[in-house]
């Protein structure tokens, strides 16, 4: 397990005057709210910390992860530079955990493609709540900076192509 041994929340992207004027919308899911509002917390300050205007972070919420891509497709029709898109799927003792982890990813996947637009997928699909925690600010780091580090860095991309 490529986390398993460290902490990969650490970043070395730097600040960017193109991130002043980005517009970032962010999708949470409400399920696992103490995880997903952990992963929020993480993203928007990494945000902030960024350069991007606390005006342009556009959140909204979710029933489920399951939501997430229609959500995100609806944000990236707002005119958002990267929807960032913040779920956690915890396995269970029935095959739901799978149906909803593959229709999410491939859900996310499919609105990026077609948007042209960077959709992040944030969504943890760990096999028990403390994989989560472990994940959204404990001893893996905090995965929402990892989403939002990616939002910035495909921006950055998009504008040099």
């Amino acid at each position: 397990m490529a986390t398993q041994l460290k902490n990969l929340s650490e970043t070395n992207i730097k600040n960017n005057n193109l991130f002043k004027k980005s517009k970032i919308g962010m999708v949470v899911s409400e399920w696992n709210t103490e995880i997903t509002n952990s992963l929020l917390q993480g993203a928007y300050t990494f945000l902030i910390e960024k350069g991007v205007k606390e005006k342009n972070i556009h959140i909204k919420y979710v029933p489920g992860s399951f939501e997430l891509p229609l959500a995100a497709q609806w944000m990236a029709q707002q005119n958002m530079d990267a929807v960032i898109t913040l779920g956690c799927v915890i396995q269970g003792e029935t095959r739901h955990f799978d149906f909803i982890c593959q229709s999410c990813a491939d859900g996310i996947m499919q609105v990026g493609l077609q948007s042209n637009k960077p959709i992040v997928f944030g969504v943890l699909t760990t096999q028990n709540q403390q994989q989560a925690i472990d994940r959204a600010g404990g001893k893996h780091g905090n995965k929402g900076i990892e989403a939002a580090e990616t939002a910035l860095k495909m921006i950055e991309l998009q504008s040099i192509l």
